[in-house]
């Protein structure tokens, strides 16, 4: 069966997938569109950064997976030896300390480990039986944990949370026992005080607020509770596009970026919603699809993984504009405003072409 353009082109490109990601771009440039109060220079600026992170899709997907696979505990270190600069040498900005500036540019480098992390769990499973005996468990345990702690200490809780999932994703895939999960499980919630005892006091009072945003409706609690009126204020057909209240009456802040759901919900409304959630599903199933479809274990495990974690991207932004979750910095997978987290999130899919359509050369 020909899933791929591989049989076509030149290109080794998925063109379901494509066509999916393609799709989801050109509704986010219609949202920022309406919420960036029609400029078209936050637009061109969008559309720079899908056309960098779709030309980064597209090279990683013409390189055969076993020298990317030759590459992946550089890449891990490297980015670990990144992550302890940042805490030394890194710039500040807005109290976090994330970014190494290189002169003509700043690089975040928690970004490159939304891909190392799970990429080097995975590298190190794939040769070894499964599923992994505890021994090789506190292994994977450690590589995880360590650019956690490193970027936990920046502080930046949201990135390292989803980068911790990314990489528990390929131990849970591994075929891990279910007495192990639950049982880890169980060690979590046992460990939840000693993580409050941890966070900062503006993550407690995340937390706080997300329980009760109306005791300070003015200060901490507003972002989620004009959020809600949005989403709210959408009902089923929504009030049509560009005629969002909350948003061009400036009620709605972070409009742009991460609480860019809000103004989808509150123009679009509740039939909007289904239709993109309609997409992010496709690309999802797409990519499960291409998960089972695998050969080797590497790519069996990475894809299931990557997949995964874009599904948390999209859960975790939506819980959050919705009041379901605590608010964190984490965008609208191709619809939030941004730059490193597109091309992070697209490198991710290049890697899931090539692990697709080069897989007639890989051996089981």
């Amino acid at each position: 069966m020909q899933t791929s353009w591989s049989h076509h082109s030149f290109l080794y490109l998925d063109k379901p997938l494509l066509w999916g990601l393609l799709l989801l771009s050109g509704i986010g440039l219609i949202v920022l569109y309406s919420a960036g109060e029609q400029n078209m220079d936050l637009i061109f600026r969008q559309m720079l950064r899908l056309g960098v992170g779709f030309g980064v899709m597209v090279l990683i997907a013409q390189i055969r997976i076993q020298k990317i696979v030759h590459w992946v505990p550089w890449l891990y270190l490297i980015g670990v030896v990144l992550l302890v600069l940042v805490l030394i040498v890194g710039d500040s900005s807005k109290g976090s300390q994330r970014w190494i500036n290189l002169g003509l540019f700043r690089f975040q480098p928690s970004e490159m480990m939304k891909l190392a992390v799970p990429m080097m769990v995975t590298w190190y499973f794939a040769d070894r039986p499964l599923p992994p005996r505890y021994g090789r468990l506190l292994v994977a345990a450690i590589m995880i944990a360590l650019p956690v702690i490193l970027i936990a200490k920046q502080p930046d809780l949201g990135t390292a949370l989803l980068i911790a999932s990314s990489g528990l994703f390929v131990v849970l895939l591994s075929g891990l026992r279910w007495r192990v999960v639950f049982g880890s499980i169980l060690f979590g919630i046992l460990c939840a005080p000693l993580l409050w005892y941890l966070m900062h006091e503006y993550q407690r009072e995340r937390v706080r607020i997300f329980l009760n945003p109306e005791k300070d409706p003015l200060g901490a609690g507003y972002h989620i509770i004009q959020s809600k009126i949005a989403v709210g204020s959408g009902g089923l057909y929504g009030k049509g596009w560009l005629n969002g209240t909350q948003s061009h009456l400036q009620f709605l802040p972070e409009r742009t970026t991460d609480f860019i759901f809000a103004v989808y919900s509150e123009e679009f409304g509740l039939l909007g919603v289904f239709v993109l959630l309609g997409v992010y599903f496709f690309i999802l199933s797409r990519g499960a699809y291409i998960a089972l479809q695998a050969q080797d274990t590497f790519s069996r495990l990475l894809t299931g993984s990557l997949i995964l974690t874009f599904f948390v991207y999209i859960f975790v932004n939506m819980g959050m504009v919705t009041g379901l979750l605590p608010v964190v910095g984490l965008p609208l997978p191709l619809i939030s405003y941004g730059g490193t987290s597109i091309v992070t999130l697209m490198a991710g899919f290049g890697l899931i072409m090539t692990m697709h359509t080069h897989r007639r050369f890989l051996v089981s």
